[in-house]
């Protein structure tokens, strides 16, 4: 941290959001940053791709920062004089599979200017469709960024993609996740064990948390990347991993609800501030023994 850091303890650490960037909507940088400084958090934003809305809408723009113009952005920040203010780097959907290196690279700087940062990798590659970024992508946040990263924030497709095994059921997603690498492996759209619910399923070494809530169909984009930043606001704030889930789950539920409601189209976040600070929704909790556990004596 600085000397004002030090000096002034309402300075809260920095927080490098590294992902997407849409001109209209609330996915990617858009939902991150804004739960973040919602939260109380400075956020550097770093911007992977830049497109005018979310490709789910329709085709349109994409401009993708060169290998040369990315990496000399983050050689600056490796060498900013004031990394030591970041506690921690939250990485989402990457425009090209290159930038994987360079997001590894500042992970590494933060670390060193600041032991104790947090890295999540959010690894925004596919959903129910598959994967929506190209093989090499999808391969090189896997083999370079799942291993170095504190926590991981998969979807169930995704971590069927990076983990190579099928996800039957929850016992089969808390296998994946236990081997994925991280220490704490967030698995979001996870099959709940309510009829007509649907749940983020924490994984931490042998123990297992799901938050579950009623089912919303056709929910609008952006909800992996604000429950992935809720959820690590919440744990830079100190508190506990199994109430940072049931307020980040329950904050995210409740502005997917309200967005419904209003008929829109993309997440209301600006009408619903609120939800984010002090969430109100009833998530169910559960703590889920693993396979190993149940086959004890």
């Amino acid at each position: 941290m600085t000397a004002e850091n030090q000096r002034n303890p309402d300075i809260r650490t920095s927080v490098i959001v590294i992902s997407s960037h849409v001109v209209r909507g609330s996915v990617g940088n858009r939902a991150a940053v804004f739960a973040l400084e919602t939260l109380g958090f400075p956020v550097w934003a770093v911007p992977t791709v830049i497109l005018p809305w979310h490709p789910g809408h329709s085709r349109a723009t994409r401009i993708v920062p060169s290998r040369e113009d990315f990496s000399a952005l983050i050689n600056d920040l490796c060498t900013a004089p004031w990394l030591g203010e970041v506690g921690a780097v939250l990485s989402g959907y990457l425009g090209d599979a290159g930038q994987a290196d360079d997001v590894a690279r500042l992970v590494e700087a933060v670390r060193r200017a600041h032991p104790k940062a947090v890295y999540m990798c959010d690894p925004v590659i596919g959903d129910t469709g598959g994967l929506y970024v190209p093989d090499a992508v999808a391969s090189a946040i896997g083999s370079k960024l799942i291993p170095i990263a504190d926590i991981a924030t998969p979807n169930v497709h995704e971590l069927a993609w990076l983990s190579g095994a099928p996800m039957a059921d929850v016992g089969s997603i808390m296998a994946a996740a236990e081997t994925l690498g991280p220490a704490r492996v967030l698995v979001t759209s996870a099959p709940a064990l309510m009829a007509g619910s649907t749940g983020n399923l924490m994984v931490s070494g042998r123990q297992a948390l799901m938050a579950e809530h009623r089912l919303i169909p056709k929910a609008p984009n952006g909800l992996g990347d604000l429950m992935s930043a809720t959820f690590l606001a919440r744990l830079l704030e100190g508190v506990p991993e199994e109430k940072a889930l049931q307020m980040a789950t329950g904050a995210v539920f409740e502005i997917l609800a309200r967005t419904a409601r209003r008929g829109a189209d993309e997440l209301t976040l600006e009408t619903d501030a609120q939800s984010l600070r002090t969430p109100m929704a009833m998530v169910n909790m559960r703590a889920i023994r693993s396979m190993a556990d149940r086959k004890r004596p």
